[in-house]
């Protein structure tokens, strides 16, 4: 492999890095497994020590998720790390053995302890009161939870001892409150959380304490922080001990082990004893016990040498795929799911597994009536990971992607190049028409406030609405039937509708949920044509010669325009007041007036969109693509391969720090001297 081969490859892993630890830690919606998200970590490490010069600060910063903007932001006096993995034997005694020899010892004892599966938590305690309680956020800022933390009963507001000190933790919501909070909100048709940790995430993230009590959270305690050694504490063993004493929760099966065999019996009992907990657990942690010798042995950028996290192998357990079920989503992709002979797997019962897409099913030759092993990998998302061809026998049937949609039958299509078939029916077909409405009414779209996903439930269930222009014609008589509506529900419901039929164009286009179209191509095209009617005309040449509208974006646009079902809401729409003008706007005057900017990487201080508003508050005009009529690339993390193209054609570059600097003095940026801009 080049460098270049492996510059490109390198970027690409830390995009997808980047992407699921936002999923993971902001969100609390994972795509996928932790021994999938571990793999992804392993090869960019591997490609990294191979390729050194490739190595980025500001990527090994990148650890944990943003801080909730809607809470107080907490800054850590020290960062709060993050722990590197071990997933077998061998990774062990390399680490056992490393620590060892620099700590110049022939044996290190390990404190070792569960690792329990929930949400990371700083709290401090000042002569005894909690006065201080935050998520782990990035590992620098996490989010003020104090009032949050204060209402789970296992967390002490006072400590039996008047000690002053700052303790780690994890929140977390036992398996008994998860499957009785599931079916309560099942009974409420509201929408089930995934696993317990995502569970406990949203619960301590609310802005409302009261929810949070609801929940009935629960914690354990494992490290102090800061404090133990005015207090005489040398060891984690005796940290753990000393924090039970003053009242916290501390998790119970913890050891201290002295040589290597009696950790290969601490792994080998918890693989299967973990089961029987009512909390979940990702593996185990081994920390070295000497408090003295953690300064020693240092740390990382992002984690500490004298800590591992210990990954148990993911579960693999045989059942009998009983059916191949088929969903489509909002934008007509089919999606393959097995429905299983329902099997144990990591302590909950699976009946369904993810078959990913179509591609998957024919590489692994998955048929409806095979044996096959699933695994759940970080206790996360089921999914088939292996046929067991011994076991099939005559009766097993060849699944074949569907002619016809499921849900409307129009044609199914799969596109050259594309692993994803595709329903054709559009807002004719039910499955896209409940995912097309809840997304035409999102904040980013026409933000139709007090339509919900529930909402959209309810008036599809009564067939009060049959496409997103039935909206407009609902009526206070059609709302006040319905169950849990009143009057005041109604009228708010009534009055966001109508709010919407004024939103610019730009709006509606997204909202309308062409392929390919985002937010920031719908402003494009929205400005560009500044009326429906224009961009409803127009060809696919046309389209094409836009800037930033290439070919896909181009076809996707005039195929949706085609679509008879389309035009049909696009006039009811019309006839019904809907705006289709994008308002003329006066280009903001500014010191990037007429200049071209593209923003590539991700920024810490800013979501791309915020990015790009600032961009064009100064009088720029934002890009997706590098060209020789650039004026400005501006790059955060990440750039790749147009920061690279940028400096190829010697344009002016600047990255997220000079551009913070040049807005506290804006000044107009020069066609000459290229380069990088301080």
């Amino acid at each position: 492999m080049t460098v270049d081969e492996a510059r490109e490859l390198v970027l690409s892993l830390r995009k997808e890095v980047i992407r699921h630890n936002r999923l993971y830690y902001e969100q609390d919606r994972p795509e996928i497994s932790d021994a999938a998200y571990d793999q992804l970590v392993g090869e960019l490490n591997r490609l990294e020590e191979q390729f050194p010069q490739l190595k980025t600060a500001a990527f090994e910063s990148q650890v944990g998720g943003r801080p909730n903007s809607n809470l107080k932001t907490v800054t850590f006096e020290r960062p709060v790390l993050s722990l590197g993995n071990l997933h077998n034997y061998k990774e062990l005694e390399d680490y056992y053995r490393k620590a060892a020899d620099a700590l110049h010892v022939n044996t290190v004892p390990l404190c070792c302890e569960l690792k329990i599966d929930g949400l990371s938590i700083v709290v401090t305690y000042v002569a005894g009161r909690l006065t201080l309680g935050a998520t782990r956020g990035d590992g620098s800022r996490g989010e003020d939870v104090t009032a949050n933390l204060a209402s789970i009963a296992a967390i002490p507001q006072e400590l039996r001892q008047p000690v002053s000190v700052e303790l780690r933790g994890e929140v977390y919501m036992p398996r008994s409150t998860f499957s009785s909070l599931n079916q309560s909100r099942s009974m409420a048709g509201l929408a089930l959380f995934a696993n317990p940790r995502n569970a406990a995430a949203g619960s301590l993230r609310q802005l409302d304490p009261r929810i949070t009590a609801e929940r009935e959270l629960s914690a354990f305690f494992y490290e102090i922080r800061q404090g133990a050694e005015s207090l005489g504490i040398a060891s984690q063993a005796e940290s753990l001990r000393a924090m039970a004493q003053w009242g916290l929760p501390v998790e119970t099966h913890h050891i201290l082990a002295k040589t290597l065999s009696e950790i290969y019996s601490y792994i080998e009992h918890w693989e299967n004893a973990r089961h029987q907990l009512d909390f979940d657990t990702d593996g185990l942690v081994f920390k070295v016990d000497e408090l003295s010798a953690h300064e020693l042995l240092g740390q990382t950028q992002k984690a500490p040498r004298w800590a591992m996290a210990y990954k148990f192998p993911p579960e693999e357990v045989l059942t009998q795929i009983l059916n191949i079920l088929v969903s489509v989503g909002r934008t007509g992709t089919l999606t393959p799911t097995a429905a299983l002979d329902p099997v144990l797997v990591s302590g909950t019962t699976v009946s369904r597994a993810s078959l990913h897409n179509w591609d998957i099913i024919a590489e692994r030759d998955v048929r409806i009536g095979d044996f096959v092993y699933i695994r759940k990998a970080g206790e996360i998302i089921p999914e088939v990971v292996r046929v067991e061809l011994n076991l099939r026998g005559s009766h097993t049937q060849v699944f074949m992607p569907p002619s016809r949609c499921p849900e409307c039958g129009s044609a199914v299509v799969r596109e050259f190049g594309e692993s994803a078939y595709r329903c054709t029916g559009g807002m004719g077909c039910p499955a896209q028409l409940r995912e097309s409405i809840i997304h035409f009414a999102s904040r980013d779209a026409m933000d139709i406030d007090g339509l919900g996903e529930k909402t959209v439930d309810l008036l599809l269930d009564q067939s009060l609405i049959h496409n997103i222009a039935d909206l407009y014609r609902l009526t206070r008589e059609d709302l006040l039937p319905l169950p849990r509506f009143g009057e005041q529900l109604a009228t708010n419901l009534l009055a966001g509708i109508e709010q919407s039929r004024h939103r610019p164009l730009s709006r509606l286009l997204f909202g309308l949920g062409i392929r390919f179209v985002g937010e920031r191509v719908a402003r494009l095209l929205a400005q560009h044509f500044g009326t429906l009617d224009e961009l409803m005309a127009v060809s696919i040449e046309t389209l094409q010669g836009i800037p930033d509208v290439g070919e896909r974006i181009a076809q996707s646009v005039t195929e949706f325009f085609a679509q008879p079902v389309n035009l049909r809401v696009i006039g009811d729409l019309k006839q019904l007041g809907i705006q289709t003008v994008e308002p003329k706007t006066t280009t903001a005057s500014g010191p990037l007036q007429g200049q071209t900017v593209v923003l590539t990487g991700s920024f810490e201080r800013w979501t791309r969109r915020q990015a790009e508003n600032l961009v064009t508050q100064m009088g720029g005009r934002v890009s997706s693509s590098v060209s020789s009529r650039t004026s400005l690339v501006i790059y955060g993390v990440d750039p790749g391969s147009k920061l690279t193209k940028a400096q190829d054609l010697q344009l002016k570059i600047m990255n997220e720090q000079d551009f913070v600097n040049w807005l506290a003095n804006p000044q107009p940026i020069s066609s000459n001297s290229p380069g990088e801009i301080r």
